[in-house]
């Protein structure tokens, strides 16, 4: 019987015999209930307790990666500014877009009358891979060759909100897990002190969409990502306050526990289980959070390879925060960094893009670098990319910009068995879409999937009367992506 059954009988036998007491009917029903636990098909098979959600489990083949880091770069990096050099979209610079590629193409705010809008920037080609990166991300450009590039990227939402949430969930509205909740549902986590999922954010405000982006949806909470501050208290108000002493603490910890479990052993209901644990988690954090966050405990070596400054929280911190994390036994650790949404006005092609590419370069490749010489890399799997690209034509608001793009923008992947190296896919002349290897979002989380060690369409958890997946009904493993 596997997690979810588990977690589902307790949960109603204890919830019907608290209710009903144990008449005959009751009894016959469980009878039933009973026949039905072993007719039904195992789709995952952890073998944790129903009492132990985040307990280590088995996946279902050898997994390549064993953690992962998810760069976010909330807001669409602009593929033609950064990692798409097109010389004939330059040579037609400020003409009509060909009308057979615009046909059937839908924009978030663009009129159709916007003119081609080629790329200031200067290319060059890095490694032995040949990839080409622009001037913005000089750092980045240093380890292409530890890197997987896919160029031929594709989702299907062009607003922030729901692209994000379709990147992160495989769905455009709120109410499915993430990806980082699917993955500690299928894994757990080994830390005993730290959440198995931890999110960091970085930039002028938070993501679009929000705690929906980490939310566990109809898997218990759990599973739930779990928001770190990049400086301080990683949780507010996770210490005592004054004249509360540990020990009186615990006392008071021991007697909530007792009574949380009494009404567990009633009802079944696993989110008692995770009230339990969440106390628990607190409990332990407090001495284990101060030295995690204390920054100044790495060496001026691996601050500089990051830029990143103890106090003084930034994206850079927050590189360096996660190595710390995973090293500490955290499963799945992703990181939001906003700003990225340059249509024109203030956030721009010029100084914004500047600025953001600025911050999140140096320390985007040093994680690499730094899970490399820790050894960490093999079965680290890191992440980097945004919701979706921008368009090749120009934005003109007070200054020029880009749209919304949803073929054809460019992520990558490194270590947890991806293939450093790799340029996978290519897009046409002008960067309107894929013309070879496209890759839609449920095959990029089916290929994360398989680089955990899952079967994507056998990692399921059955809710209102059907089992759901994070690919849904879709989603193929992309195998050229793998070592």
């Amino acid at each position: 019987m596997d997690l979810q059954e588990q977690l589902l009988l307790a949960r109603t036998r204890r919830h019907l015999f608290a209710q009903t007491g144990f008449g005959i009917g009751a009894l016959a029903l469980q009878q039933l209930l009973a026949e039905d636990s072993h007719a039904a098909p195992a789709t995952h098979s952890p073998s944790a307790e129903a009492g132990d959600a985040m307990a280590v489990r088995p996946p279902h083949f050898p997994a390549k990666a064993k953690r992962v880091i998810y760069l976010f770069m909330a807001g669409g990096p602009s593929q033609f500014e950064l990692f798409s050099d097109k010389p004939k979209l330059r040579e037609l610079d400020g003409q009509a877009p060909p009308p057979s590629l615009m046909e059937g193409k839908r924009f978030a705010f663009l009129k159709g009358n916007e003119k081609l809008l080629g790329s200031r920037r200067k290319f060059q080609r890095y490694g032995q891979s040949g990839m080409e990166v622009s001037e913005l991300l000089p750092n980045i450009a240093g380890v292409a060759d530890e890197l997987c590039w896919i160029r031929s990227m594709a989702t299907d939402v062009f607003n922030h909100g729901p692209a994000k949430l379709f990147m992160n969930t495989g769905f455009q509205v709120p109410g499915r897990p993430c990806l980082g909740a699917w993955t500690t549902y299928g894994l757990g986590s080994s830390s005993k002190n730290l959440p198995g999922f931890v999110v960091l954010q970085s930039g002028p405000r938070g993501p679009r969409a929000g705690a929906t982006l980490w939310s566990s949806g109809f898997l218990p909470s759990s599973f739930q990502g779990v928001p770190f501050r990049s400086q301080g208290d990683a949780i507010l108000d996770l210490h005592n306050p004054s004249g509360v002493s540990a020990s009186s603490q615990r006392s008071v910890f021991d007697f909530v526990r007792s009574l949380n479990e009494e009404r567990l052993g009633s009802t079944g209901d696993p989110e008692i289980q995770t009230r339990i644990n969440a106390y628990e988690m607190a409990y332990q954090m407090q001495s284990s959070s101060p030295e995690l966050m204390d920054l100044s405990q790495e060496s001026p070596e691996t601050l500089a390879l990051y830029g990143a400054t103890p106090g003084k929280p930034s994206y850079a911190n927050n590189c360096l925060l996660a190595r710390r994390l995973i090293e500490r036994g955290a499963r799945f650790v992703q990181l939001y960094h906003t700003n990225w949404d340059h249509h024109g006005a203030s956030e721009n092609l010029e100084g914004a893009l500047e600025q953001v590419c600025g911050e999140v370069d140096r320390a985007s490749a040093g994680l690499v670098l730094d899970l490399k010489r820790r050894g960490l890399l093999d079965d680290t799997l890191v992440i980097w990319g945004g919701e979706f690209g921008r368009t090749p034509m120009g934005e003109v608001r007070a200054s020029i910009g880009r749209d919304h793009h949803v073929d054809g923008f460019t992520m990558w992947l490194a270590g947890g068995g991806s293939k450093p190296g790799h340029i996978h896919g290519q897009t046409d002349e002008l960067g309107f879409g894929s013309i070879q290897d496209r890759v839609h979002v449920h095959d990029l989380n089916a290929t994360l999937l398989n680089l955990l060690g899952f079967d994507h369409e056998k990692l399921t958890y059955r809710f209102q009367g059907r089992d759901f997946r994070l690919t849904d009904v879709h989603g193929q493993v992309v195998r050229s992506l793998l070592a």
